[in-house]
């Protein structure tokens, strides 16, 4: 099977089965940022890549990596990031 998608996870979409995302820093307007601004919300991860870079974090895919719970479950009791 072949072919192109336009169907990207980006702001706005909303986790239905997720509550919490291990991941990496990620390259800029890259789409898996892009999924993980959805999951957390633009500007909780601009302040987190803004304390990672001000600490000297490792990005991109041998660099450090972060647990992310969801804000809905930050909000209800959940130890935040």
């Amino acid at each position: 099977m072949r072919g192109c998608t336009d169907i990207f996870i980006t702001p706005g979409y909303q986790f239905q089965a997720v509550d919490a995302l291990l991941t990496n820093f990620h390259l800029p307007r890259s789409t898996v940022l892009a999924m993980v601004m959805a999951f957390a919300g633009v500007q909780r991860i601009r302040n987190a890549y803004t304390e990672a870079i001000d600490l000297g974090y490792r990005f991109f895919s041998f660099g450090d990596a972060m647990l992310i719970e969801s804000p809905t479950h930050v909000g209800a009791g959940g130890q935040g990031t």
